[in-house]
């Protein structure tokens, strides 16, 4: 078991031992956010075929060589073709087509023009100045060709890669399971937000945050019960949650105290604790462990500390989980919008939102960034890094994180 280790190694440990879960599949209509499960490479050209750019007239370049203001050329007009219809006969010299935008350009023309740029009848069509071969049609396979790479697997299936897969005639898509995770709070001094807040008593922010986090990187929560401070009362928790789930999360008990009992329970319900306590502020006091490959992640009480430990060291892991090739977060580098008036003895973890300031970005870490402020995680979308050994940091100084 590794003491104290830094935050990269946290994460790293973690997401060399996550792996996704299953797949199945699942409507288009419904595969949002999910995870792509296959690598995609286009069965057809997109489109299928030329196809006219817009409303207009389709004809041979050749017809229109010597077109001008001064001595126009006049086509006469075979039919109109509209979208999703083919054209009846081919295009032959001196005559046009009138296309509608998406219609295929039909056989023999090589060029189409919008109708603003012509003047028309219902039997003719006039031109005024050439028209470049090729000009106006979009390309089979100009989106698309077959048997080209679209997607890996492990993308996530965002709004032009469902149209894309829509595209392909794909209705439905194998995408990997929504990992179901299961949590856990502990602490004799919690109450749920539902029940009424007695002397003493504090109520349950971290179920809350943690299921609106997990949520949000596509997982299915189960809240696995309220425990108070006996290893045994929770280590059957755990048991149960990795009987029914694919990883386990614990708020509080895991940092050194005679009631942080949390680590206990862990090896009691078979994890392994891999690693126990991060050198970072806040959410320094955390145990990971794995259970019958599953992750069993332990962490503070302290709402701040639990999801900053988190979002640092274990979210990779999760995303992992969940299938998705882009476990690592995105890096940013900001420049502080306030001062920072504390030192850093280790490396701290300042919270907050990027904003763009003239074209560059800013961050703006509002509210206090103590152990317990969960307030001033609301809108948080990044972490800035403050090295370790640092003292106060001047607004304006850029700093290196990521965003989550």
């Amino acid at each position: 078991m590794l003491n104290n280790v830094s935050w990269t190694e946290a994460r790293d440990l973690l997401l060399s031992r996550a792996r996704p879960v299953g797949a199945e599949n699942a409507a288009l209509d419904e595969c949002g956010g999910r995870v792509l499960a296959f690598d995609l490479r286009a069965a057809e050209d997109v489109p299928p075929f030329d196809r006219s750019a817009y409303d207009g007239y389709a004809f041979r370049a050749s017809d229109a060589a010597q077109a001008s203001r001064e001595r126009p050329v006049t086509l006469k007009i075979t039919e109109t073709v509209p979208a999703g219809s083919l054209a009846s006969v081919p295009v032959t010299p001196g005559f046009a087509a009138h296309l509608m935008t998406g219609a295929q350009i039909p056989e023999g023309a090589d060029c189409a023009v919008k109708f603003e740029s012509t003047s028309f009848t219902e039997t003719e069509v006039t031109l005024f100045s050439p028209a470049k071969q090729g000009g106006g049609i979009v390309r089979r396979g100009e989106d698309v060709r077959a048997g080209s790479l679209l997607a890996e697997r492990g993308t996530v299936i965002d709004a032009g890669l469902a149209g894309t897969l829509a595209a392909q005639g794909i209705a439905r898509a194998l995408v990997y399971r929504q990992p179901v995770i299961g949590l856990i709070s502990t602490g004799s001094e919690l109450v749920e937000a539902d029940e009424a807040q007695s002397a003493g008593k504090i109520r349950n922010a971290n179920r809350a945050s943690f299921a609106a986090l997990l949520r949000r990187e596509g997982c299915r929560v189960n809240y696995l019960g309220l425990a108070g401070d006996e290893a045994a009362d929770i280590a059957a928790l755990i048991a149960r949650g990795l009987h029914d789930c694919d990883a386990v999360i614990l708020t509080g008990g895991v940092s050194v105290g005679d009631w942080d009992v949390t680590p206990e329970a862990m090896e009691r319900a078979g994890a392994e604790i891999l690693l126990r306590g991060v050198d970072m502020k806040p959410g320094m006091a955390c145990a990971y462990g794995m259970a019958s490959g599953k992750p069993v992640l332990g962490l503070s009480g302290n709402p701040a500390s639990a999801l900053t430990n988190f979002c640092a060291c274990a979210l990779p892991a999760l995303r992992r989980i969940c299938g998705r090739r882009d476990a690592l977060p995105q890096p940013v580098a900001a420049r502080l919008l306030r001062d920072f008036k504390k030192k850093s003895p280790s490396t701290r973890f300042l919270r907050g939102r990027l904003r763009l300031e003239d074209g560059n970005a800013g961050f703006d870490a509002s509210g206090d960034q103590g152990n317990v402020i969960l307030s001033s995680a609301i809108g948080c979308d990044a972490y800035l890094l403050i090295p370790a050994g640092s003292g106060p940091v001047a607004a304006g100084t850029v700093l290196k994180g990521f965003i989550i």
